[in-house]
This record gives C-alpha cells, structure tokens and sequence, in this order.
C-alpha cells in the first residue's frame, strides 16, 4: 500500500473512509495520494465487515483538484498511471460509494462523484471541470456522463466554458442528492451510508452493478478514449501556456493558436 500522510482511512460502523487530509495545499491530489486511495478502494472491496465506502475531504474543501507540479514531475503515463488506477478502483466498486463534500471541488474533485452513487454537498460547495482552460480535456468519463446527465447545453457550459455552478444548481441537475449546511455534512453522509448495514449485501451489490451494467462498456471506451487525448494535450503547446501561466500568477494567452 502506499503510504501518504494525506489519505486518511478508518472503519466506523461497517463504513470504510477515505478523506483527502491535505488541507495546506487545498487537499491537491499527487500521484502518491491517488495510489493510496486506490489502495483504500481494493481494501474495502476485500474486507467482508464493510458494508459501504464514504469518500470525505475536509470541512474547508473537498478537492482543488491534481497538484499541478507534482501533475508536471510525473505525468499520467496511460491507464497504469496512478490517477487511472484510482479512476478504475472508484469505477469498478461493487460496494455502495457515498461523498461527502464541503468547498471547492475541482476537475477530478468533481468528475470523480459521477462514479458515486450518493452524494451530499454542502451548501458552500462550488463544483468546476476548467480541463479545456488548462489546454486539456475532459476525463474520468465526464464527456459521456456529464451530457448524459445533465444535457449537452448545460454541459457545454461546464465542460467547454469550465463555468463553476454551485452545490444547488448540482442538485437540479441530478449531480447531487441532497444540499446541507456546511456542518452537517459529513455526519450525515456517515449516517447515510450506515444504512447499508440494515440491508442484504448481495442485493445491494447486484443491484448497483445492474444500475451501471448498460453504460459499463461505453464508460471504460470513453475513459480509454479521453485518456489518449488527454496524453496528447499535455505535450501541446497550448498546455504549456496554460501550466507556465498558473505558475507566473497570470491569465494565459491563448490568442497565438489557431
């Protein structure tokens, strides 16, 4: 297992937790956090006394997304990567998968709850996908969910405009369950997934693989497929613009490209 102090883990009441713990860098997920999370994921999976998986950041933000120096340092190198690895283990979770979110959840902070089956949010959360504003693409298979939930207008709006929309607006459009003050959150997102305990596992299981059996193959298709032009896009020069410009604290000019 990879050992990061940044995901912390623990079991109360049958529910495995995962919470992002990196608040000093705004929870920026690295490669070494990917793996332990994935690592999490697969241990949950296999411990027979969890019944449900609770994914947490901290009361202040969820995500600000990938670390973009550690991103740089070691780019996802295909669907062995780290970050691809976390994306299969939350995709292929045959146990039940709650969120909780408070604050900011960026690019994967907010593709990673289309692979969730409950999500609660709080009412200070502010959700955004900004790949197409970094010179990159849409992933984790938000190019098929994201449209297929929520339609292609508002998508495009999301996805090609990266707008931020808010813990309301994720609600009417279907992306969250349930909107709560910034306190109560993370207790009632336990307290959610502790239902699972009152439930016959196998049912429950069969049925969530059910309820994602039809898109199943077009999902991995999708990820496969994103994750080619994603690899293309960070050796563009357009990336490149995007990336120096985060690091020299300015807006980046895109005007040269055509």
């Amino acid at each position: 297992m990879s050992d990061t102090p940044y995901i912390q883990t623990s079991i109360t009441n049958n529910v495995a937790r995962i919470e992002i713990a990196r608040p000093a860098k705004k929870n920026a997920i690295t490669a070494d956090m990917y793996e332990a999370m994935s690592d999490a994921l697969w241990d949950a999976q296999d411990n027979k006394s969890v019944r449900a998986i609770l994914i947490a950041g901290q009361p202040e933000i969820f995500t600000a997304g990938n670390d973009l120096e550690d991103f740089m340092m070691k780019p996802p190198a295909g669907l062995d990567s780290p970050v691809f690895q976390f994306m299969k283990a939350l995709k292929e979770a045959e146990k039940p998968v709650v969120a909780a979110v408070n604050g900011a959840a960026v690019g994967i902070g907010t593709t990673l709850l289309l692979h969730c089956d409950l999500v609660y949010a709080a009412d200070n959360a502010k959700f955004s996908m900004p790949f197409v504003s970094l010179g990159l693409c849409a992933e984790y298979a938000s190019s098929l969910l994201v449209p297929g939930t929520i339609g292609h207008v508002r998508a495009a709006e999301k996805l090609l405009l990266g707008e931020p929309f808010t813990a309301q607006e994720a609600m009417d459009m279907g992306l969250v369950n349930r909107v709560l003050p910034p306190e109560e959150v993370q207790a009632y997102a336990q307290g959610r997934a502790e239902r699972f305990n009152l439930l016959p596992p196998s049912s429950v299981r069969t049925t969530k693989r059910l309820m994602r059996a039809a898109q199943k193959k077009l999902v991995d298709e999708t990820i496969a497929a994103e994750a080619a032009e994603f690899g293309k896009l960070l050796r563009s020069e357009e990336f490149k613009e995007a990336s120096t410009a985060f690091f020299e604290r300015r807006k980046p000019d895109f005007s040269r490209f055509g």
